[in-house]
């Protein structure tokens, strides 16, 4: 079954994600990252690894090591942010922040 690829939307209504992708440069780079995301919509989420809390960190082994930080409920895959090896532990924190904050709204 196909999941559903979402941003996690500030409460201001900033895509953390979104603007992070859209900081690359570089086409190429930006559609490799498209691709692994469509391929997460069909469940092949290649190299990740769970950071706890229900926080997963998508490792893609291009560039400065990019990463992408997303969590799972039902099927949808929320986009949480981006970052690449040089911000990861900020990025990690980010992330566990912004799914804190999203879990506690009523949805």
């Amino acid at each position: 079954m196909k999941k559903e690829l979402r941003y996690y939307l500030t409460p201001g209504g900033k895509a953390a994600f979104a603007e992070w992708i859209k900081k690359i440069k570089d086409h190429t780079t930006q559609s490799r990252i498209d691709r692994r995301l469509e391929r997460m919509e069909f469940g092949n989420y290649g190299d990740y690894k769970s950071l706890g809390g229900g926080v997963y960190e998508l490792r893609l082994a291009f560039g400065p090591g990019y990463r992408v930080y997303f969590a799972v409920q039902n099927e949808v895959i929320v986009l949480l942010c981006g970052g690449d090896k040089s911000s990861q532990d900020r990025d990690i924190e980010i992330a566990k922040q912004c799914w804190k904050e999203l879990r506690s709204r009523k949805l």
